[in-house]
């Protein structure tokens, strides 16, 4: 079988309406892979034939199936520690204050495109961490992402070493539980962490998501063109709360898109508020 140019754009411009995200030339070949790896599977005879079945079925699970196989996860705990700290001993402090002299104990955070659930359970530990009376706050944690697969994995909570190569071995004692050569997230932690389908693209989606006081969306805005990244990050503006803040990955800037949110440093780290 052959995946002709006309073909292979036909295929990427499908799931770029799906999904947003924009697989340029030079992913050709991981795409085409995961693509004959399912038509072999399935038994099709053509990637034409399999081009019609995604476009025209009624039923999208064949879609989410290969949207699964196309979007990468790579993630660990305690991702890009230093961003981490930042936010654990001088943002989140400063939050808690201004909380509490509101009379507010309430703190909502979202994780988009969580991945596995290393990056919201991450945070799940910071806070019980850093926030000396943690049990009189209600504190919500949202994991989204487009991937069904890995959403199914970060509800489990079961990681190998490579996933917890990072966390502190303090943390690794107290939030979580060795099994073989695994370690599972334990009960206290997960139980904070509420995991969805969302894909970021779908800004009708987004209206179920409002008000939260922080939005981490790391590493995942490079996998999108200029106009998807304008759209999800309009969204996000929208979910934020005034005052709410939204953390990106170190390649990435708000400010070459948009100019709704303001930057602010501590330090090394950089992160965008909602004025």
């Amino acid at each position: 079988m052959t995946l002709t140019p006309e073909l292979y754009q036909r295929f990427i411009d499908l799931v770029y309406k799906k999904t947003g995200i924009m697989f340029e030339e030079n992913k050709r070949y991981f795409v085409e892979r995961r693509l004959t790896d399912r038509v072999e599977q399935l038994e099709i005879d053509s990637f034409r034939d399999y081009f019609f079945m995604l476009k025209y079925s009624n039923d999208e699970s064949e879609l989410q199936e290969i949207t699964n196989r196309l979007t990468i996860n790579e993630t660990y705990f305690f991702r890009d520690f230093p961003q981490l700290q930042g936010f654990a001993e001088s943002v989140l402090p400063q939050m808690i204050k201004s909380k509490e002299a509101a009379g507010q104990r309430t703190l909502k955070i979202w994780s988009a495109g969580c991945a596995t659930g290393e990056e919201p359970y991450t945070l799940a530990i910071i806070l019980m961490e850093m926030i000396p009376d943690f049990e009189k706050w209600k504190i919500q944690i949202l994991g989204t992402d487009i991937n069904t697969r890995v959403l199914d994995l970060a509800r489990k909570g079961l990681y190998n070493s490579r996933s917890i190569k990072d966390v502190p071995l303090d943390y690794l004692e107290r939030y979580f539980t060795k099994r073989g050569s695994m370690y599972s997230m334990n009960l206290n932690v997960k139980g904070m962490v509420d995991y969805r389908i969302l894909n970021l693209s779908d800004q009708s989606k987004f209206r179920d998501h409002q008000s939260f006081d922080f939005i981490f969306c790391r590493n995942v805005l490079i996998y999108f063109d200029t106009a998807s990244r304008f759209k999800v990050l309009d969204s996000f503006y929208n979910s934020l709360r005034s005052g709410g803040i939204i953390y990106l990955g170190h390649s990435e800037s708000v400010a070459r898109i948009t100019e709704a949110f303001k930057m602010k440093r501590i330090q090394d780290n950089i992160y965008y508020y909602k004025p």
